[in-house]
């Protein structure tokens, strides 16, 4: 940042001794950003905090939340995560008054602590990995905190419990997602909505956002004008319900980010228009990152700021030449998420690897909706608090909109060619980048004609309803294959035309999905989940929907409990048997056969340990799949014999905790190995490849290769990558 800071002052020096006033003013702008930003930076790190972090003492610290605690679900057991800034400290008998923003990990109880809470712990100081944090406390014990919130803050609290309490008659996961909508409280939104919302472009529905002020301030002063309210009234009621907005979502940085976007979307609406809106947008970056530098790397920050560009620069020019033989209304409604869409898919891309193909049409068709579960839900929430029966009968109607954008969602990510892989490498990011300008800008030229606009459209249909098949994919004759879902586990044994067995599911719905519709694969006769890690489980409704499933193979072991859970309720909803199948099972399908060889016996609680192995033969090939086995039950494995392997699912992604005797008995040829690129778990471990390699097997791995297929022809078995 530093580097970075003087580099701008300099360009900003040449430029004005060649007299460009605007670029000299960007950069001395840009390199005091940089320079605040590398002052926090170093403030944090080498301050008194993140000094006694190094020894990791137990210290006595007073904290003021500034985030709501929120409980996750780990693998021994759920915990609690709460940001804080911590004021005093006591360390070794001396106390100190020092500010510094922290991340308290406590059990469930720490779940309990509010947004502005004083609160009083003991804790294990320990250093935290990023700028954005001076450390990291592990929690002694339960929170004690402070008795009395300010009316305020407990006003606050009310409406937030009142829009839950509003909402919860509503229909489906309605329920759930007026509460995230309105005030970011997101906690309850299964992981198949969240998956469905993030593959139809609708990603920024499921939490606060610019859209949803926009929609709350517009009513609120709607209403304001028709009491009678003018002029300066209306700029002071306007303030009010922003500051309100943001109490009630609590003025954690991503709310602080939409109420900034909104009201710069209220100013470009206004009578200033698209000039006053840039002006606005770039005031508001400049003073958020001034605030807030770490929001820099925060990749809702740079959604949010393409996406409100998009709609200042874009927006317009396609509203009017939509306009030209459209109602003005309609092309406005089609104008803004086309433009938001465009300017935000290269970072979509780069972020995700994929690009959405029906985010502007299901943007378009929830849009009617988005105002009324946001505006009812917030006046099912207020009119709750005096009238309760009269809150819940609000609160469900604007659940009933809620429930038209969760159709739409479901609807739109499971049509074929939802959305499409696209690489994340520089050269095809750039590429992309040119064809989003290119739509951005040239849009408005198509637009003005009708029957153009018509021909572009139904293209776009087409390749959502039959997308193309990639190129050569799938290869002839493959047997397995290893899908590419980042860092977890999904592969498909093809047992016949349209038809595999399918082992684990990866970490998210749409990944695994994509996968097995490029096989094509419309049934399953099998599922196998070698056990309930999220990596293994959380994409199990991208394989049971829209596929004929005959039963859900699990472990014994059902943990961690929330993702036995999940599985269960998943299964039940789509009518699906879930077993156990007992070690030594052997099952046969087409000219593919398997056999259950582990776990042999369960040691322990070790979910990893508890992980079901399957020894397959397809094609004249011996395959062994290892889930996530590590050392005890690989040397359970060993011990009962299984002898050579064509091809070895490399255990636990290939982490460093292997039993080498085990791997060496099987002798495989092929080493797959299922790994997320640029894991935080340096998966798979350099020195475990380097052993293969160096023992003559084949080492292909996701990160690198994408898709990796086993497959069997008249010459013989090789393996294809797709990457």
């Amino acid at each position: 940042m530093a580097v970075a800071a003087v580099t701008l002052l300099a360009l900003a020096t040449a430029a004005l001794v060649r007299r460009s006033r605007l670029v000299a003013a960007c950069c001395l702008l840009a390199a005091g950003l940089c320079g605040h930003a590398a002052l926090t930076v170093d403030r944090l790190d080498s301050g008194p905090v993140a000094a006694w972090a190094q020894e990791r003492p137990i210290v006595t610290v007073e904290l003021r939340a500034t985030a709501d605690g929120v409980v996750r679900e780990g693998d021994h057991g759920p915990f609690a995560l709460l940001r804080a800034e911590g004021t005093v400290w006591t360390v070794r008998g001396e106390t100190a008054r020092v500010s510094a923003p922290v991340l308290v990990i406590g059990d469930e109880s720490w779940g309990d602590v509010a947004w502005g809470d004083t609160v009083h712990a003991v804790a294990r100081l320990q250093p935290a990995d990023g700028h954005d944090l001076a450390a990291v406390l592990s929690a002694v014990g339960d929170p004690e905190v402070e008795a009395g919130r300010s009316d305020v803050l407990a006003g606050a609290d009310a409406v937030r419990t009142s829009v839950r309490t509003a909402a919860r008659d509503g229909p489906g996961h309605s329920d759930a997602l007026v509460p995230a909508l309105v005030t970011g409280d997101d906690e309850r939104l299964p992981t198949e909505v969240t998956d469905d919302f993030r593959t139809a472009g609708l990603t920024h529905l499921t939490a606060v956002s610019g859209t949803n002020l926009t929609l709350v301030l517009a009513s609120v002063l709607l209403l304001a004008r028709w009491v009678g309210v003018r002029a300066r009234g209306l700029l002071v009621v306007g303030a009010l319900c922003v500051v309100g907005f943001v109490l009630v979502a609590r003025p954690e940085p991503s709310v602080l980010r939409a109420a900034v976007m909104g009201s710069v979307a209220l100013v470009g609406l206004g009578s200033g228009g698209r000039a006053a809106g840039v002006r606005a947008l770039g005031a508001a970056v400049v003073v958020l990152l001034a605030l807030t530098p770490a929001m820099a790397l925060s990749p809702g920050f740079a959604l949010s700021v393409c996406a409100t560009a998009g709609i200042l620069v874009g927006a317009p020019a396609v509203r009017d030449a939509l306009a030209s033989w459209l109602p003005r209304w309609l092309a406005e409604a089609i104008a803004v998420p086309w433009a938001a869409q465009m300017a935000c898919t290269p970072l979509v891309a780069g972020l995700s690897g994929q690009v959405s193909l029906v985010a502007v049409v299901a943007n378009l068709l929830v849009a009617p909706a988005v105002g009324p579960a946001t505006v009812l839900g917030l006046g099912g929430g207020i009119v709750g608090l005096l009238v309760p029966p009269l809150g819940r009968v609000v609160g469900w109607l604007g659940c009933c909109s809620a429930w038209l954008i969760l159709a739409v969602a479901e609807r739109a990510a499971r049509l074929p060619g939802a959305e499409v892989a696209w690489p994340s490498g520089s050269l095809a990011l750039v590429v992309l980048v040119v064809l989003s300008l290119v739509g951005l800008v040239g849009a408005s030229w198509v637009m003005r004609h009708r029957w153009l606009t018509v021909a572009a459209a139904l293209l776009l249909l087409v390749a959502i309803l039959r997308p193309a098949p990639s190129p050569g994919w799938p290869p002839e004759g493959w047997v397995l294959v290893m899908c590419d879902v980042g860092q977890g586990d999904a592969l498909a044994l093809r047992t016949g035309p349209a038809e595999a067995v399918v082992v684990d599911a990866g970490p998210e719905s749409a990944l695994v999905d994509g996968c097995l519709d490029d096989l094509g694969v419309r049934r399953v006769p099998a599922v196998v989940l070698t056990h309930f890690h999220a990596d293994h489980v959380d994409g199990l409704q991208g394989v049971l929907e829209g596929r004929a499933v005959g039963e859900v193979q699990v472990t014994s072991l059902r943990e961690p409990a929330y993702g036995a859970e999940e599985v269960d309720r998943l299964a039940a909803a789509h009518g699906v048997p879930v077993r156990v199948p007992a070690v030594g099972e052997q099952a046969a399908r087409g000219e593919v056969s398997w056999r259950v060889v582990g776990p042999p016996r369960v040691l322990g609680e070790n979910p990893n340990d508890a992980s079901l192995v399957l020894l397959v033969e397809a094609g004249g090939l011996r395959l062994l799949l290892a889930g996530d086995a590590e050392p005890p039950e690989q040397g359970q494995l060993e011990r009962a014999g299984i002898g050579d392997v064509d091809v070895l699912k490399v255990a636990h992604h290939g982490s460093r905790y292997q039993d080498h005797g085990f791997i060496a008995d099987l002798r495989p040829q092929v080493a797959l190995v299922s790994v997320g690129e640029g894991n935080d778990y340096g998966h798979p471990a350099p020195d475990l490849t380097a052993w293969l390699t160096d023992g003559g097997v084949d080492v292909r791995r996701t990160d690198r290769d994408g898709d990796v297929a086993v497959v069997v022809g008249e010459d013989g078995w090789g393996v294809v990558s797709r990457g």
